[in-house]
């Protein structure tokens, strides 16, 4: 077996159902079911997974439908010319950048198993090297990193920076032998958005130290202000005077359209990297099913559903963020994503799950399992993370139940 596979820790969801499964007594704390505080919690509310339960789009369906003969031939690893065209087509709409489909586009099958996968085609297997990230972060980024061989270096996002990076403090050492930084904007589970400073800081460590910048947005998409879409690495590269060179832009329909189940997204950039990338890809048996790929072409030319996602969110804000008013540190709605990043009294994030899923009959993340303790501390503890993904009903009714476990805790 392959030794590295001890450095995996336990998945955010599988630390979570071992807490609740867990013995209240062994607990710091016991807090033995009561009758919830006098609400009816019969019905369970789960704020604890990302994973999107809006309708998928008719016009996705009926292209799925219509391509059913494609079940009978291999797909390419590369896609079809129509997909990348499509794809193309959508970044320059949306970030006024004209990629050349051929050579700087290339189909994925959702943003994760890709993000995985970047890892293993471009940190060097020698020893030594590095892979930054920041903290909290999406797991992938680490288990990718120890995989490829390399140590994970965290760079912490605090309340105090508007849960920024500050990446003018990572020493030139790191720098020196990082192979590949990742970055997630808008991030998960913060929302925060990267500014354009935080990119040229990054793009002149980039060329100065040569690694790759792997830019996680699968959540560009989900966002506030309809008339300010969050920035994005492509984008920033541009407004900078820069070609992609050594960037990597990931992207999903999962969260945009609504479709995770379809596991389909695009990964764009630097042609030269896209090229290498290509080749691991090819062994790697990443082929995206020609069913799929009419499906997503359907998907990326249309944003009229886009919008109508981002409305429904905006109103599961707009009904859950007042009533999360007690929550000391709370802070305004987050500019994009769909999670609330919820500090919680007492500074024990583990005990206030456990106590809102066993009197209140809901569950949320402990912030804690979304990110590592590192010198500074971890950034995670003493929050929760909160998706409102389901409907509106059923998130305004949870964000109550957390209400009232505030007022009592």
């Amino acid at each position: 077996m392959n030794p590295r596979l001890g450095l995996l820790q336990p998945y955010p969801f599988e630390r979570l159902a071992a807490l609740l499964a867990a013995p209240a007594q062994t607990l710091a704390t016991d807090w033995r079911r009561t009758a919830t505080a006098g609400r009816g919690c019969d019905r369970r509310i789960d704020l604890s997974i990302g994973e999107p339960r809006h309708p998928a789009p008719q016009r996705v369906r009926d292209a799925i439908v219509a391509a059913l003969d494609g079940l009978s031939s291999y797909p390419a690893t590369r896609g079809t010319p129509a997909l990348r065209e499509a794809i193309a087509g959508w970044i320059e709409r949306r970030y006024a950048v004209r990629l050349d489909p051929m050579t700087a586009v290339l189909p994925i099958l959702g943003s994760r198993e890709a993000l995985f996968a970047v890892a293993q085609a471009v940190v060097d297997p020698g020893g030594g090297r590095r892979v930054v990230a920041p903290n909290p972060f999406y797991q992938i980024y680490e288990g990718a990193a120890l995989l490829a061989g390399a140590s994970v270096h965290l760079v912490n996002q605090w309340a105090a920076r508007d849960f920024r990076c500050d990446w003018a403090a990572v020493p030139d050492a790191v720098w020196e032998r990082c192979d590949l930084l990742y970055v997630c904007s808008p991030g998960n589970p913060t929302g925060s958005v990267m500014p354009l400073e935080d990119w040229q800081i990054l793009f002149e460590r980039a060329e100065r130290h040569g690694f790759v910048i792997a830019s996680d947005e699968c959540y560009s998409e989900i966002y506030l202000d309809e008339g300010a879409p969050p920035l994005g690495a492509l984008e920033a590269a541009r407004l900078l005077g820069r070609g992609p060179d050594r960037l990597l832009a990931f992207s999903s329909l999962s969260k945009r359209s609504n479709l995770p189940g379809m596991r389909s997204g695009f990964v764009a950039g630097d042609p030269t990297l896209i090229a290498r990338f290509l080749q691991y890809r090819t062994y790697h048996g990443s082929a995206m099913s020609l069913v799929w790929q009419a499906a997503s072409i359907a998907a990326w030319s249309d944003e009229a559903h886009v919008r109508d996602n981002r409305a429904l969110y905006r109103a599961k804000y707009a009904a859950v963020m007042p009533l999360l008013g007690a929550a000391d540190g709370l802070g305004p709605t987050p500019p994009a994503g769909f999670y609330v990043w919820l500090p919680v009294p007492g500074g024990d994030d583990e005990a206030f799950t456990r106590r809102l899923h066993d009197q209140y009959n809901c569950l949320v993340v402990p912030g804690s399992y979304l990110a590592r303790a590192t010198d500074e501390g971890n950034p995670g503890r003493g929050r929760v993370r909160l998706a409102l993904v389901d409907s509106l009903e059923a998130c305004a009714e949870g964000a109550a139940r957390i209400a009232d476990l505030l007022t009592r805790s």
